[in-house]
């Protein structure tokens, strides 16, 4: 009777301890270093802000540039491993500075070819698209210009902070950086080489003359962060005094 009331304690503990290991192993290891479900995921809507940068429209000469595809050159990292062909584009944190959700878009190529072609516009230029990610010199066209870009960064990342007066804060962070090449055809040299960058808080810090801990954010979605940041950085394409010097004198040697 006695070894039959071991056994059936000892099978008691062997089945508490794989209880307790499959529970274990259900838990996610979060960054943090600490235990806590995986992280959601949610697909951003990213897009350019039409005149939301002011003082370039209608500073460049009419002539015709073709806006080739950009490349998405960033470099990848674990976090930045695209889901089901979207591009990841940030992550958000809770406060204690693990993951909670990843973010991610619609492929950057197409979207960053459309905003380029669009501040194209507003700046006086009259451009087109192509499906095409290299210049191909040698190719005698009637078009003026065309343009190359490789994405090297393009990335948001919101974060909660200590709660303040008001409630949680959150502050996003957002960063855009874009190589350009613009070409002349049918010449292999380029016309013009460039790099533009721009880094985007919300809230800016004191913008609304709180405390840091209360400031309020302007945007809801850290998307729309990372689009301000892409518009302010496209924008600064044609913002070049060097560019736009070029373009004049060249369409007063055309004439």
């Amino acid at each position: 009777m006695g070894s039959l009331h071991t056994c059936r304690i000892a099978l008691l503990v062997t089945v508490i301890s794989i209880t307790t290991s499959m529970l274990a192993g259900c838990s996610t290891v979060n960054e943090g270093g600490g235990t806590a479900a995986a992280p959601t995921t949610s697909v951003q809507t990213l897009e350019y802000y039409r005149y939301q940068v002011k003082g370039y429209q209608n500073s460049y000469p009419k002539k015709t540039i073709v806006i080739l595809t950009p490349t998405d050159a960033r470099e990848v990292t674990g976090a930045g491993s695209p889901l089901n062909g979207n591009p990841a584009i940030g992550v958000i944190d809770d406060q204690s500075g693990s993951v909670t959700e990843r973010l991610y878009s619609s492929p950057l190529g197409p979207i960053l070819q459309q905003a380029i072609g669009r501040s194209a516009d507003e700046a006086g230029l009259s451009a087109s698209s192509s499906p095409d990610v290299t210049y191909k010199p040698g190719i005698r066209n009637t078009t003026e210009y065309v343009l190359e870009s490789k994405i090297r960064r393009c990335w948001v990342k919101k974060e909660r902070s200590a709660s303040g007066t008001y409630g949680p804060v959150w502050r996003t962070m957002a960063e855009v950086a874009i190589d350009v090449t613009i070409y002349k055809p049918p010449f292999s040299v380029p016309f013009w080489t460039g790099s533009t960058d721009d880094t985007y808080y919300d809230p800016p810090v004191g913008s609304f003359g709180l405390g840091s801990e209360d400031e309020a954010g302007i945007y809801d979605e850290p998307g729309e962060v990372l689009s301000v940041a892409l518009t302010r950085s496209v924008a600064a394409i044609f913002q070049r005094q060097d560019l736009r010097n070029l373009m004049l004198e060249d369409d007063i040697k055309s004439h």
